[in-house]
C-alpha cells in the first residue's frame, strides 16, 4: 500500500478524445427552421407603426393669457359680499322663524308615509285557491281568515243556504302563500269536520290555533301544527252549547290569566257566548249574553220592533278597536245593536244555561230592509282629548240583504249615510286596516271596493269573482301585509286580490276628511 501511493507511475492523468455522432432529426429539421422543443413552425412578427407619423401636444381652447384672464374674471364673478348677505339675514330672520314655527305646528301631513315601493295602479288576483274535494260535494267557502303572521291563508267549507239541519262532512283548509311550489288546489293542510264549519278565526299571536264554529252549535280549536290530530279544545255538546249555527268567533285576551285566550260565539240563537279553555281540551263558558227582545231600548225615530219576548239571532258582531267593552251586533230583524260587556241588567231567564246571562243592548240603530249580515267597527280615530261625535272612532258599518251599507255613528240611531250598493245581498263589509275612507263589500254579484274620497254615492271599482256573477260570502283584509285581500265565494273558491296604490295609501289629513264628510251629512 506503501509502495503504490509513492510511486508516481502507477496513477496519472489522461484526456481522451471525445467521440461525435452527428444527428440526422436536428438536421432535418434545422432545413426547415424548426426546433426540437417547439410544437408549431416559426412565428412570424413585425412592429406595426401609429398611424400618425407625428405629434404634438394638446392643449387647452384659449391661449394662455386669455385663460388667465377668464381664471380671473371667473374669481371676481363669484366674490360675496358678506357685510350685505349677514345684514340681509338679519332682517329676514324674524320671518323665517315665524313661518318654520307654522310649519312644526301644522297637521297637513298628519298620517301620510313616504311609500318607496313600486306604485300599482290595478287591483290584480294573485292567487285563485280551492279544495277539488270540496267543490266536488257543491260546498261553499263560509269564512277566510289569515293568520298572525299574514302568510297563511284559511277558509272553511260549508253551506250559507241549507236552512235544514246540516250534517254532511265539511273541511277546513290552509295554503301558506309563501311556500315554494304553491299548489292553488292542493291545501298544505285539511281538516274533516263532521258538521258545515260556518266561521273561522285564526288567534292573533298563535300562528298555528284557528278556531271556528259549527252548524250544529259547537266550538272547534284546531292545532294546525299537529297534523295527526289537530283538534286541542271544543266546547262539545251540552246544555251551554249554541242551539243554532256559530255565525261568528273572536278572540279575546283573558283578563285573568296574561298568556292565555278565550273565545267568543255568536249564534241565531240569541246568545253571546265567552269560553276559557280548560287543560282537558274543553271549552267551558266563562260569561254570555242574550239579546231578548223585550230588552232592546226604543229609540225615538225608530218604528216600534214587533219581536215580543223572542230571542233575537245574532248574525255578526264587532267590537270597537277603543274601547274593548263596546261592540256593534247585527240581527235578523234588520237592526244593529250597541252593546256593552258591562251590562249590569240580567237576561230574561233562559233555561239551559250554566251562569246567568245579561242583557247588553243599550242602543237599537235604524233598520235594514231585511236582515243585517255584517257589522265593521272604525279601526280609526283622532289623536285627540276631545273627540266630539261624529268622531271616527265612533263609526262603524253594516250590511244586509237589502243590498245597502249604512255608515252610523254609535251615537245616534239614524245612518249618517245609506248607500244602495247592490240590488243582491250583501253578506260582508270590511273596514280598510289603512286608509279610513276605504272599505269593502261582498255582494251577490262579486267585490266591491268604496273609497270615500273618490265619491260617496258608488264603489271605485267592482271586482268580479268570476265569470257567473258567483256570490262572495266573505272577505278579509291581511293586517301584516295590507295590499291583499281575501274573498270566499259560494263556488267554493278563494281568490287573494292584490289592491293598487290608491286603497292602501293614506292621503294628508284623510281621518280628518272622514270626520268632516260625516258632519256635512249630519247638517
Amino acid at each position: 500500500r506503501d509502495r503504490a501511493l509513492s510511486d508516481p507511475g502507477m496513477f496519472s492523468d489522461r484526456a481522451a478524445p471525445g467521440v461525435d455522432v452527428q444527428s440526422l432529426w436536428r438536421s432535418a429539421r434545422s432545413a426547415r427552421c424548426e426546433a426540437k422543443t417547439c410544437q408549431t413552425g416559426k412565428i412570424s412578427t413585425a412592429e406595426a407603426a401609429a398611424q400618425s407619423w407625428t405629434g404634438r401636444d394638446a392643449t387647452v381652447q384659449t391661449e394662455t393669457e386669455q385663460g388667465k384672464e377668464a381664471v380671473q374674471d371667473f374669481q371676481q364673478e363669484i366674490q360675496v359680499d358678506y357685510a350685505g348677505l349677514l345684514s340681509f339675514l338679519q332682517r329676514v330672520e324674524d320671518a323665517v322663524i315665524k313661518e318654520l314655527n307654522k310649519n312644526w305646528k301644522s297637521h297637513a301631513f298628519d298620517g301620510f308615509e313616504v311609500n318607496w315601493t313600486d306604485q300599482d295602479e290595478t287591483v290584480l288576483c294573485l292567487h285563485t285557491l280551492s279544495y277539488p274535494e270540496a267543490q266536488d260535494q257543491n260546498l261553499q267557502v263560509t269564512s277566510v281568515s289569515w293568520n298572525a303572521t299574514g302568510s297563511v291563508i284559511a277558509c272553511s267549507y260549508g253551506r250559507l243556504d241549507d236552512g235544514d239541519w246540516s250534517t254532511e262532512k265539511s273541511y277546513v283548509c290552509t295554503w301558506n302563500l309563501d311556500r315554494r311550489g304553491l299548489n292553488p288546489q292542493h291545501p298544505d293542510l285539511v281538516v274533516d269536520v263532521p258538521s258545515s264549519v260556518m266561521c273561522l278565526a285564526f288567534h292573533p299571536s298563535q300562528p298555528s290555533l284557528i278556531a271556528g264554529g259549527l252548524f250544529s252549535g259547537e266550538l272547534v280549536v284546531w292545532d294546525t301544527s299537529r297534523t295527526e290530530d289537530p283538534v286541542t279544545w271544543r266546547t262539545g255538546m251540552t246544555d251551554d252549547t249554541h242551539t243554532d249555527p256559530v255565525y261568528q268567533v273572536n278572540w279575546l285576551p283573558d283578563t285573568r290569566h296574561r298568556n292565555r285566550s278565550q273565545l267568543l260565539s255568536v249564534s241565531t240563537d240569541g246568545k253571546i257566548l265567552v269560553w276559557r279553555e280548560e287543560r282537558d281540551g274543553r271549552l267551558v263558558l266563562a260569561e254570555g249574553f242574550a239579546i231578548v227582545a223585550q230588552q232592546i231600548p226604543r229609540s225615538t225615530g225608530l218604528k216600534k220592533m214587533a219581536w215580543g219576548e223572542a230571542a233575537v239571532g245574532v248574525t255578526s258582531l264587532s267590537f270597537s278597536h277603543f274601547d274593548p267593552g263596546v261592540f256593534v251586533v247585527g240581527v235578523e230583524g234588520g237592526y244593529s245593536l250597541r252593546c256593552s260587556t258591562a251590562a249590569p241588567t240580567p237576561a230574561l231567564p233562559r233555561p239551559g244555561s250554566s251562569i246567568p246571562l245579561k242583557a247588553p243592548a243599550e242602543l237599537a240603530f235604524s233598520r235594514h230592509a231585511g236582515p243585517v249580515y255584517s257589522v265593521s267597527c272604525s279601526p280609526f280615530h283622532r289623536q285627540s282629548c276631545f273627540l266630539l261625535p261624529p268622531s271616527p272612532r265612533n263609526l262603524f258599518l253594516s250590511c244586509g240583504t237589502d243590498g245597502q251599507v249604512h255608515l252610523h255613528s254609535m251615537l245616534q240611531p239614524q245612518p249618517l249615510l245609506a248607500l244602495q250598493l247592490s240590488k243582491k245581498y250583501l253578506f260582508c263589509v270590511r273596514w280598510s286596516p289603512v286608509r279610513p275612507l276605504v272599505f269593502v263589500a261582498a255582494s251577490g254579484e262579486g267585490v266591491h271596493l268604496f273609497d270615500l274620497a273618490r265619491s260617496v254615492q258608488k264603489p271605485s271599482v267592482s271586482l268580479k269573482q268570476s265569470m257567473s256573477d258567483c256570490p262572495v260570502y266573505c272577505l278579509e283584509f291581511n293586517l301584516k301585509h295590507t295590499r291583499l285581500l281575501a274573498a270566499g265565494d259560494a263556488a267554493g273558491t278563494v281568490k287573494v286580490w292584490q289592491l293598487s296604490s290608491d286603497f292602501t295609501e293614506q292621503g294628508p289629513k284623510e281621518m280628518n276628511h272622514l270626520e268632516q264628510l260625516a258632519s256635512e251629512i249630519m247638517d
